[in-house]
């Protein structure tokens, strides 16, 4: 498996592409990171066309299972933050296969 894209390379990349300043770039990836956080705690919903969104959804109270015991155990209500990524981002990285249809027998 290659290896992951670093946030110094990712700037790097970036700052090239659009002949900008390393600064530069990393004060943009900044502000999305913060924008993202303020108007996902802030609407629930915060949206990066062409890639997907950051949504921000409630989880009800369960019962669980401790996986070394066995023992039921109760687990809270809680937030969490999903990121729903976009059809255009997902048809493009993982392209859906069609199923070939079977073709009907020759008739000899």
């Amino acid at each position: 498996m290659a290896t992951a894209l670093t946030k110094t390379a990712l700037v790097r990349q970036m700052a090239e592409k659009l002949e900008l300043t390393s600064k530069q770039t990393v004060a943009f990836f900044d502000l999305l990171a913060d924008t993202a956080v303020k108007e996902t705690k802030k609407n629930g919903v915060f949206v990066i066309p062409g890639l997907g969104r950051l949504v921000k959804a409630e989880r009800k109270a369960r019962t669980g299972r401790n996986p070394q015991t066995g023992e039921a155990i109760k687990i809270k209500a809680k937030t969490v933050v999903k990121f729903r990524i976009a059809k255009a981002a997902k048809d493009a990285i993982a392209p859906v296969k069609k199923v070939a249809e079977k073709a009907p027998k020759e008739e000899k």
